[in-house]
């Protein structure tokens, strides 16, 4: 199944799935989501016509059996390991765009850090990260 997506979708995948793992895909994620892909790096030579094509993709994968298991799988198998810290960061930042993170978004980090293999420190230091960017004064 991943022989044919591209990085980029997996990112997107496993953004729509951190914004929708808590039931409820708010205005704050999905908008988001369509910034990170318009600006971030390991986004260039997307096209960002495609962008809800992905995220539906990604939702119709959700809505099967096994559909969290199938979108970890595509993101360990479709990003180069040496961005998985950057996937991990982007489940991050998805996580806090209402600057409330809930119990089900901790267990899909958690998740996400076990099958890219990441070790606790650099997840830390990321999820610090995200604490110091989005602090309100």
């Amino acid at each position: 199944m991943t022989s044919h997506i591209h990085s980029h979708d997996a990112l997107i995948y496993l953004m729509v799935t951190m914004s929708a793992v808590d039931k409820a895909m708010n205005d704050a994620e999905l908008a988001r989501i369509g910034r990170l892909v318009t600006f971030l790096p390991v986004f260039k030579g997307f096209d960002e016509e495609r962008l809800v094509d992905v995220t539906r993709s990604a939702a119709e994968i959700l809505k099967g059996p096994e559909g969290l298991d199938i979108v970890l799988e595509v993101v360990r198998d479709a990003v180069p390991p040496r961005l998985y810290d950057t996937a991990y960061a982007l489940a991050v930042e998805i996580a806090s765009a209402d600057y409330n993170i809930q119990q089900e978004e901790i267990r899909l980090l958690q998740m996400v850090r076990d099958r890219l293999g990441l070790d606790k420190l650099t997840c830390a230091a990321i999820e610090r990260g995200a604490i110091a960017r989005f602090r309100h004064a």
